[in-house]
């Protein structure tokens, strides 16, 4: 069956920003728009003191996120904890480090960084062992980072300050899209508390990553295009590749 129209789970890019879902829409001449399915909610202070964690006794915080630098601050705030000028932090990149100078004075604080993933951040680590950890997350946060973190016995917390919760998607219930794409199993379990009795029939479901293709398969979905893959990388590559081939007049 040809496509026309598809609903991607993420929000709309910004106005004057490139993004390759727009050049596919020029492309292959179908309709995209963009809808988030999930969003986040902080933990309320009060919330947290039940968890009886104390953020004043660690010497080191591992961000995996901009959400949880937000998250992490506003806490304190809340909590009205000052975070010590000795504080060490721990970013999974290089661009959630850079984000940390909405709060600190970059050039003052003690800030590491892998390059991209769990593993790099890991061999920074490693270095400072001596450090008490806090590991600021949501409440469905993956464990790759905290197995790695008990695998080597780094002192740790996790802490959960924020929390993924399903948007309310009531305006899409009459609405038909071709292809529906999805980036996390929350995303899935969002469609699902929306739309209970929700009936693929011809409705193609796209997603990415491990994770998000068991929770289709689990939800009792026909997964009809998945990225990376071999021959695409990229979420924009797979759908580009099925829509040319579906769309093919025959």
């Amino acid at each position: 069956m040809k496509v026309k129209t598809l609903l991607v789970s993420q929000p709309k890019p910004a106005e004057g920003d490139k993004s390759p879902y727009l050049d596919l829409a020029k492309k292959c001449n179908v309709k995209i728009d963009f809808r988030p399915f999930i969003h986040i909610e902080g933990v309320s202070a009060q919330d947290f003191r039940k968890d009886k964690v104390n953020i004043a006794e660690y010497t080191a915080v591992i961000m995996t996120s901009r959400n949880a630098v937000d998250h992490y601050f506003r806490m304190c705030q809340e909590m009205r904890v000052t975070v010590p000028e000795t504080m060490k932090y721990f970013c999974v990149s290089e661009s959630t480090a850079f984000y940390l100078q909405k709060y600190v004075l970059y050039r003052k604080r003690k800030i590491f960084h892998g390059k991209q993933t769990v593993s790099d951040l890991m061999e920074v680590i490693k270095k400072h062992k001596q450090e008490n950890f806090l590991l600021p997350c949501s409440d469905i946060a993956r464990e790759e980072i905290a197995d790695k973190l008990e695998a080597v016995k780094i002192k740790f917390t996790k802490a959960v300050m924020f929390r993924t919760v399903a948007s309310d998607l009531s305006d899409l219930a009459n609405v038909n899209y071709d292809i529906l794409v999805f980036f996390t199993p929350a995303g899935i379990k969002s469609l699902f508390k929306n739309f209970p009795k929700f009936k693929q029939n011809n409705t193609r479901i796209a997603c990415f990553g491990p994770t998000t293709a068991k929770a289709v398969k689990e939800a009792g979905l026909n997964l009809d295009i998945h990225a990376p893959n071999p021959k695409a990388p990229s979420m924009t590559m797979a759908l580009e590749q099925y829509i040319i081939a579906a769309n093919k007049s025959k």
